[in-house]
């Protein structure tokens, strides 16, 4: 008996469970808050992200101060190249102001599958792939690079050109947003109250001068209607870049900041090209025209290892070779204030794997020079973006 009582104490305790210890408070807001950091991660990384407009460069399709959801799974989302990253951070941590990531690991960027692909005149959210004549500018990985949003104006394997401001695409006159800007010189023999521009909807307005000003963004409707006032003069022009003044480009002057090298080829931000936009699979003569239009991109964007870009000469690997076929697409983007915008005219191609999303629509909308109560912009509260 006593060894039958022995033996039903040993089963007991076996099959007794144990009694966890109850969570504190501050272990449960730490497993929520680790659980909500792994739920936002995901979401960023594969279907919304927040972004923010801080320049005017799309005005007035979009205004600074515009807070917008971006979708990821348009285009399909691309897997991380920057693993070690703080969540939820680009860049830089706030507030500490240091980097938030180490580049000792970096992984091949692999886009998943998406609804579409991008489509002309469609704003585009994408990583800045920096510019060929400022080295290092943007010497971030991929997907750590600054997030710029320009209207994709031309796609892998169109033909642009611009004439007097105008677009073409494969020789045909392009389809221009409903809210296109340029910018222009006014002189009048008396000064001009800024009133007279609020009430024509022009608000970014310069004093240039004696009775001059310079409007740095304004619709066409908006402007011919100004120009209709007595003794007002409206000239198309935009800033000189080397001497500061106000200039209207002429069809063939060169322009020193132009992409690939506008005084080489006499383009400018207002006529510029034709220039073939790079699609994956396009195989191009290596020639000195091409490899100033295409080698830097072939040279830094397109996965080689040992390239050699010179006058009229391309070598892969140590070998020279008489013709490139590209391993990606690319994409022209420009802004929609075209004279208050740097964008692939100045920098060149967008390549596909810096794409990042399709902006859907604006959830807030703030304007800092306005007062407190007057600050956020409700009419573009959910506004979509087209």
């Amino acid at each position: 008996m006593k060894e039958l009582g022995f033996m039903k104490n040993i089963w007991k305790k076996k099959t007794t469970k144990k009694k966890e210890k109850p969570r504190s408070k501050t272990r449960e807001w730490i497993d929520a808050l680790k659980f909500a950091i792994i739920v936002a991660t995901i979401l960023k990384w594969g279907l919304l992200s927040a972004f923010t407009i801080p320049t005017p460069s799309m005005e007035g399709s979009l205004l600074v101060g515009d807070y917008l959801f971006v979708s990821k799974i348009h285009y399909g989302p691309r897997t991380p190249v920057t693993p070690l990253q703080v969540p939820l951070t680009h860049q830089k941590i706030p507030v500490l102001n240091i980097t938030s990531y180490l580049d000792w690991i970096q992984l091949p960027s692999v886009r998943l599958p998406g609804f579409r692909d991008v489509r002309r005149n469609e704003p585009v959210v994408f990583n800045y792939p920096g510019n060929p004549n400022v080295p290092g500018e943007e010497d971030h990985p991929v997907d750590l690079k600054t997030y710029y949003v320009k209207r994709c104006v031309a796609i892998p394997g169109d033909i642009l050109e611009i004439r007097e401001t105008q677009l073409y695409i494969n020789g045909e006159p392009a389809t221009n947003p409903a809210k296109l800007q340029t910018s222009y010189k006014v002189t009048s023999p008396v000064p001009v109250n800024q009133r007279v521009f609020m009430r024509h909807g022009i608000w970014d307005v310069e004093n240039w001068g004696v009775n001059t000003y310079y409007v740095k963004g304004a619709m066409e409707d908006d402007i011919n209607e100004l120009s209709k006032i007595p003794n007002i003069t409206v000239e198309k022009m935009s800033v000189d870049p080397i001497t500061g003044s106000l200039k209207s480009w002429e069809p063939g002057e060169g322009q020193i900041n132009v992409y690939p090298d506008g005084m080489e080829l006499s383009w400018n931000e207002d006529n510029y090209g034709p220039l073939l936009i790079p699609a994956k699979g396009t195989t191009i003569d290596i020639n000195q025209e091409n490899l100033l239009k295409y080698g830097y991109f072939i040279q830094n964007y397109e996965g080689l290892k040992d390239v050699t870009v010179e006058e009229n000469s391309l070598s892969i690997d140590g070998q020279q070779v008489q013709q490139y076929t590209f391993n990606q697409d690319y994409y022209f983007m420009v802004g929609d204030n075209r004279h208050n915008s740097i964008d692939s005219r100045f920098w060149g191609f967008v390549p596909e794997d810096h794409i990042m999303g399709k902006p859907l629509f604006v959830w807030m909308s703030i304007d800092s020079n306005q007062s407190w109560f007057q600050k956020i912009r409700w009419s573009r509260l959910f506004k979509v973006i087209e």
